[in-house]
């Protein structure tokens, strides 16, 4: 798993005039717990560019005014406008202490359903996952070369090592959907058996009439 650090400062007081003023200066006001005793603290908001605008994972490696932690960012909260870090909850690890963390998904091989003329359509880019720090994934690679047109690969289908799966086994995570066009035809084919098949009954029908009226 990849480490970000992020060195910090204890906040000398708590409330939200200070919270506003730290945000005001770029700092983003923090709250460091799970471990002998919460840390209030803030650090510089552009040290969150590789941790809370990235998709990948990561542990983070906390340094607050000399004193070292390591922890995961647990909780985060954005503006709803300009998007600005509002707070950040960070959970200090523990190494016999299992943790929760959603793990971005990668995609090995090629689907032949894209060959095909379908679409991959990504359903679910992260999995929730829950285990010691030692044994947390950075990503959970799928094997998509078996994705024929119309296909799916779930949840189920990851191979589980020394972690559990917190999604339900039956949700998709990717899917190749068929083209309209593709749908279109086969739905015409179908329409056109269909009608062949009729016909082909209804003259065997008239065959077994005209040699009943000549009989008689």
């Amino acid at each position: 798993m990849r480490t970000v650090e992020v060195i910090g400062y204890k906040r000398a007081n708590l409330g939200k005039a200070d919270a506003k003023r730290l945000r005001e200066e770029s700092q983003v006001p923090c709250v460091l717990y799970g471990g002998k005793e919460q840390v209030h603290f803030h650090a510089p908001m552009i040290l969150f560019r590789e941790l809370a605008y990235t998709p990948e994972a990561a542990f983070v490696k906390l340094n607050i005014e000399g004193s070292e932690y390591s922890a995961i960012l647990q909780d985060i909260q954005f503006h709803p406008v300009s998007e600005i870090i509002l707070h950040a909850d960070f959970l200090e690890l523990s190494d016999d202490t299992p943790i929760k963390m959603d793990i971005p998904v990668i995609f090995t091989g090629k689907a032949p359903g894209v060959d095909q003329g379908g679409t991959l359509m990504v359903k679910l880019r992260k999995v929730r996952i829950k285990a010691l720090p030692a044994n947390m994934p950075e990503v959970i690679s799928l094997d998509i070369s078996g994705l024929v047109l119309g296909k799916s690969i779930k949840v189920a289908e990851i191979d589980v090592k020394d972690f559990e799966l917190l999604n339900s086994p039956r949700v998709t995570i990717a899917t190749v959907d068929i083209p309209r066009m593709i749908l279109e035809e086969e739905e015409e084919e179908e329409v056109s058996e269909e009608g062949e098949g009729e016909e082909g009954e209804e003259g065997e029908g008239g065959e077994e009439s005209s040699e009943s009226s000549e009989g008689k």
